[in-house]
């Protein structure tokens, strides 16, 4: 059995977790905290779930609008709409796709039976639908089969993947799912596969705030893919094309700062850091993404060439930019374009050529820093600095930097 249970207050949804317990003890619940969890995606239909609780008390007509909302969306989940009120008399009249259950105090033999009948409603569709010829193209990717991911909508590419909105059936949320170009044969030595697998492999043995969660690996007529978490607030570089106040940028600052610390420690540069790696959760807490380019530090002679340059030049380090050796200082630099541009409103370098930018980054001197963000300037010179002996030393040198500038606020 699994459940998702959608309430405002804490209690209401323990409570029905606890009975759902009582009956099924091995039952997946997922709660949802209506007002403090980002609101429920228009693209997600609950699919992997036999039923979708939500419960309120009086005044229980917000609950009974989601309740109808998402009621409407095609292939919903059975709703079960339970209401801590006395039932109005006469009673109202039935709603499509949603069972209501009134009573001041909770009936737990009502409620798994309501709960059973949902179930089997909901089964009993999907058994339906997976007689339809066309079921099989919600799970299609392009030309790739992945069970258990229903596919909304292709949303990028690059080199190597394919990049799209799905709804994970096991998860119960919407995921971003990268679908790689193809499996090589284990006997070719195939870069960006390896690079592919350690994206997974560094990401998913993190367990850090400021770095992306990983939901699943796997392998699918021939292709293998991730599953990630999806951001729908977007990224850091459509949040820089507003104004942002020396504050939030200082404040964005430490949370990547916070996630480079964690990768640092277990051997990992990312060495392609700039705003479209950095998303936004709906709570404005910043996430560390994409760690294609990332390379764990033993790994460097069987994954690159000596003299391979990796990166985006506006973000790069001078080391970088030129193909030379590169540590964690590298990517504290490409920090540090990042805290300027957020900062200041532009990037430090610019150029015609991808090499015109990478010489300035090696040779230019930083602009002048206008007075208004003097406060800042030392942080800034530290991080952007042409010689790593110059910079921050560590990402965690960079945090207490930070802590004592915050405390002069």
């Amino acid at each position: 059995m699994r459940l998702m249970v959608i309430a405002a207050r804490e209690d209401y949804r323990l409570l029905v977790g606890k009975h759902v317990e009582i009956e099924w003890p091995h039952a997946v619940v997922v709660e949802h905290a209506l007002g403090t969890d980002p609101a429920i995606d228009q693209h997600f239909a609950a699919a992997g779930f036999d039923a979708v609780i939500i419960t309120a008390g009086p005044p229980t007509a917000a609950a009974t609008n989601l309740a109808l909302k998402l009621a409407a969306k095609p292939e919903f989940a059975p709703i079960l709409l339970l209401l801590f009120e006395d039932a109005p008399d006469p009673d109202p009249a039935p709603l499509p796709g949603i069972q209501r259950l009134y009573g001041r105090k909770l009936d737990r033999e009502r409620l798994v039976k309501a709960i059973k009948t949902a179930s089997a409603e909901h089964r009993q569709a999907i058994a339906m639908l997976r007689a339809s010829p066309d079921y099989d193209n919600r799970y299609r990717f392009g030309s790739v089969m992945i069970r258990g991911h229903r596919c909304i909508q292709q949303i990028g590419s690059g080199g190597m993947c394919k990049i799209y909105l799905a709804e994970s059936e096991r998860a119960g949320i919407l995921v971003v799912l990268k679908v790689f170009s193809q499996v090589p044969d284990v006997s070719e030595r195939f870069v960006g596969f390896d690079r592919f697998l350690q994206e997974y492999e560094i990401v998913a043995s993190l367990k850090h705030k400021n770095i992306v969660q990983i939901y699943d690996l796997g392998i699918a007529d021939d292709h293998a893919y991730i599953a990630m978490e999806h951001f729908a607030a977007g990224d850091l570089r459509e949040r820089m094309k507003q104004p942002m106040v020396p504050e939030m940028a200082l404040e964005f600052l430490e949370q990547i700062a916070s996630a480079l610390d964690a990768i640092h420690s277990v051997g990992v540069l990312h060495r392609d850091l700039k705003p479209g790696n950095v998303m936004l959760r709906v709570d404005g807490s910043l996430c560390l993404i994409d760690f294609g380019l990332a390379k764990a530090n033993e790994m460097e002679a069987s994954l690159t060439g000596s003299r391979e340059i990796f990166g985006t030049p506006y973000y790069m380090s001078p080391e970088q930019g030129h193909a030379e050796t590169v540590d964690a200082r590298s990517d504290l630099y490409s920090l540090g374009v990042v805290y300027y541009e957020m900062l200041i409103g532009r990037k430090p370098f610019t150029g015609a050529t991808a090499m015109e930018v990478i010489y300035k980054h090696k040779r230019a001197d930083l602009p002048e820093i206008a007075p208004q963000f003097s406060k800042y300037e030392g942080l800034l010179r530290r991080l952007l600095a042409k010689s790593p002996a110059g910079r921050f030393q560590s990402a965690d040198e960079l945090l207490t930097a930070i802590s004592a500038l915050k405390s002069t606020t």
